[in-house]
């Protein structure tokens, strides 16, 4: 069994690279500091404890949400079993018994005799490093402020935010192409930019639209005192009517082809990945909600059928600058034993955040045996993801939940529900010939199918392949 691996943290990405790790024979100390120290957000000292929603959204596997869901069921996901187990009614979406769910996840891994859980603050990464073969640290959004400091110290300070101010991003198909334009402003950088135009009376009925439109209050524990470059659209929308056309909004230098003439604003559209699949919306950070969001910003030109990959958000968040900071297997450079999962890598969202920590607790049980099987390529969820946070330009850096702009395209043109059909395809058989691949005898049980709270095989209510 060798040497065990330690993890800081027992949240949904620790929890499930822990579970990982063991059930492929490897030993596991998980550190928690709950009870002994709360979280401002945390209730319980269970681990995998929900603290916001407790839905885990769409179980359509021709959904992004439910695709990335059918990859970690297909992998031996604890997170997944124990959703599954303790669901409630939710529709086509995946909701579970908060309490029941987490007491699950906590039963789970206290019963395996490889798992030893420890109920204590880690402080500092550097006594792990020098007792511990392997550490992976996967403490989440409200790390506390000695294991943030230690942190900081490693990568630098200014590798690691403390709020993360998301613009949303849409499905290039999804755009109107017809009003939308390639320019830049003030005439400058060739065409970069896909525009939205704005007439006179379409900018102030947006502008209403905005202040009239419910957000998220903050929770108790975030006190946001953002850059302003980073301030809401609404707070600037409540600074003045024509604030945002001199702000985000800004036409200067941009010429309608419709009409010829300059527009009274502009919403800018920048391209996200290389593929061009996915556009943010520049300088659009918002705490509406999403509905709200939804609403408010398909009444653009252009954006009257978007489709959103991402929608806005500004909250207290720890992440790190992943793309500059770690490798292919969620290792800092320069420290290939020290590995990271979970919100810190720049992922949002629960089954993210269990994607992360077991992408990365198989690659550490990879390595511990000497092996090097083929990481999943974006063509997949989990795969996508992992090369968001490591291939990201560093400046454009943000927090990512799944989507299928992430995906790499069809080399074909394909309708909206077939291309769908095709990711989810393309997705779990390359997922089902990498798991026949990594399958090594005694190395780890075979799969086990899970069942729900009822005893019905997930794959008989066909959510999995």
């Amino acid at each position: 069994m060798g040497e065990p691996v330690a993890i800081i943290g027992a949240g949904f990405a620790g929890s499930e690279a822990a579970w990982q790790l063991a059930r492929r024979g490897h030993r596991v100390e998980l550190f928690e500091m709950r009870p002994t120290r709360q979280t401002q957000a945390h209730r319980t000292a269970l681990c995998a404890e929900l603290v916001c929603s407790n839905s885990f959204k769409s179980l359509n596997p021709e959904n992004a949400h439910g695709l990335l869901k059918a990859e970690l069921g297909l992998q031996g996901s604890l997170i997944m079993e124990a959703a599954l187990q303790t669901a409630v009614p939710a529709g086509q979406a995946l909701a579970v018994d908060r309490g029941l769910f987490a007491q699950r996840v906590t039963d789970r891994l206290g019963a395996h005799p490889l798992i030893a859980l420890r109920r204590e603050e880690v402080p500092a990464l550097a006594p792990l490093l020098r007792r511990y073969a392997r550490v992976i640290c996967a403490t989440g959004p409200l790390t506390s402020p000695a294991l943030s400091e230690s942190i900081a110290r490693l990568v630098g300070a200014e590798a690691l935010a403390f709020y993360d101010a998301i613009a949303p991003m849409v499905l290039a198909d999804s755009l109107e192409r017809g009003v939308v334009f390639r320019a830049s402003r003030y005439g400058k950088g060739g065409e970069d930019y896909l525009n939205c135009p704005l007439t006179r009376e379409e900018y102030f009925r947006f502008v209403e639209l905005v202040r009239g439109a419910e957000t998220v209050p903050l929770h108790d524990f975030e006190t946001l005192r953002p850059f302003e470059g980073c301030l809401p659209i609404e707070v600037l929308a409540a600074r003045g009517p024509q604030t945002l056309a001199f702000g985000p909004m800004k036409p200067v230098g941009l010429i309608d082809p419709r009409t010829g003439r300059p527009p009274f604003a502009a919403v800018q559209l920048r391209q996200e990945n290389q593929a061009a699949t996915l556009y943010g919306m520049v300088g659009f950070q918002t705490k509406m909600t999403w509905p709200e969001q939804r609403r408010v910003f398909r009444t653009i030109p252009g954006l009257a059928r978007a489709e959103f990959a991402v929608l806005g958000s500004l909250h207290r968040n720890t992440f790190l600058d992943s793309p500059r900071l770690l490798d292919r297997d969620l290792a800092l450079r320069g420290e290939g034993r020290l590995h990271f999962a979970g919100q810190l890598t720049g992922v949002e969202g629960y089954v993210e955040s269990a994607a992360t920590g077991l992408y990365v607790g198989k690659r550490v049980a990879f390595a511990l045996e000497g092996r090097a099987p083929p990481r999943p390529s974006p063509a997949t969820m989990i795969g996508a993801l992992v090369a968001y946070i490591v291939a990201t330009p560093s400046a454009d850096f943000q927090p990512m939940n799944a989507n299928f702009g992430l995906l790499t395209p069809p080399a074909e043109p394909l309708a909206r529900r077939e291309k769908k059909a095709f990711f989810t395809r393309r997705a779990l058989e390359e997922l089902g010939r990498l798991e026949r691949l990594e399958a090594a005898p005694g190395t780890r049980p075979a799969p086990q199918p899970f069942q729900d709270r009822d005893g019905i095989a997930l794959e008989k209510r066909g959510t999995l392949p």
